[in-house]
């Protein structure tokens, strides 16, 4: 039976069995082509095989993972990348501690700088009830936005906290929160990697040793009848500070009072003279939002 059709189908239907030669060709062409292709991409493998970097694999697994870009660079990956070729201090993660800086070191058959633990700090105590508003502000809720209105923001002192919490939107590590109106640090979770810092377009905050206790809440650099009439505890630059301090740490520049951390002493002697109790004695109080 099967004979018999063949026999019609290819006789009676010449151009049939033509159709079926060229289909049963073309599939000899496919696969020999598929194999060709695939014996050319499994030696093109092998000839462009990267082999791994056996420091760089180690030192990625010291890093912390975050791949914040604090170290200035995309990702873990390319900082271990750039540590292993030795284009990167072995410490340049400001996420990791001093432990993974040295673990790196070892793997690297070098030592580890040390260097003192520093955690962000907001240079503004212009909470709620310390600053006056100029208006009332209807905009997008944003630091930066904000930066553009009349007087950089609602509030009276224009170098101060608007409070709109872009800072705490950029941190990964639950370390910055806006308590009354002002960004407030938790010295205890802030890993020291600058994401804070860049994102203030106010330029409030900067590192300051984790040991330190005494720092001035206050940017402005407006005079002090100026200062006093937006904020009731802002600096002044009365000069009691600096004569208090025995140290030479404390300088009034630009109308701001400047604690030089290398030569404090946290004596304190300038938080118990400034008449404005803008320098912080403190970390707790500060924390408090106070």
């Amino acid at each position: 039976m099967i004979q018999i059709i063949n026999s019609i189908l290819f006789n009676g239907f010449p151009f049939l069995a033509l159709n079926l030669t060229g289909v049963g060709t073309a599939a000899l062409l496919i696969s020999a082509t598929g194999v060709l292709i695939g014996l050319f991409l499994g030696v093109a493998a092998k000839k462009l095989e990267v082999v791994a970097d056996e420091k760089e694999q180690l030192v990625r697994e010291l890093l912390p993972g975050n791949n914040c870009g604090a170290c200035g660079y995309p990702g873990c990956d390319n900082l271990a990348q750039a540590i292993a070729a030795g284009k990167a201090p072995v410490n340049a993660c400001p996420v990791a501690n001093s432990k993974a800086h040295s673990q790196i070191a070892e793997v690297m058959g070098t030592n580890a700088e040390e260097t003192e633990k520093q955690v962000a700090f907001v240079k503004c105590a212009g909470t709620c009830d310390k600053t006056k508003v100029k208006y009332n502000y209807y905009g997008i809720p944003d630091c930066k936005k904000a930066a553009f209105t009349p007087g950089r923001g609602p509030k009276q002192c224009g170098y101060g906290c608007t409070g709109f919490g872009s800072c705490v939107k950029v941190c990964q590590f639950d370390a910055i929160h806006v308590i009354d109106g002002v960004a407030v640090v938790d010295k205890e979770k802030c890993t020291s990697c600058g994401l804070c810092i860049k994102e203030c377009p106010n330029h409030l905050i900067e590192l300051v040793p984790y040991n330190t206790q005494h720092f001035v809440r206050c940017s402005s650099k407006d005079k002090g009848k100026d200062v006093k009439a937006g904020c009731s505890i802002g600096c002044i630059g009365c000069m009691m500070c600096v004569r208090a301090c025995e140290y030479d740490a404390v300088k009034v520049e630009n109308n701001l009072a400047r604690i030089d951390y290398s030569k404090c002493t946290n004596c304190g002697k300038c938080a118990q003279k400034c008449p404005t109790r803008v320098i912080l004695s403190d970390w707790k109080e500060k924390s408090l939002g106070a």
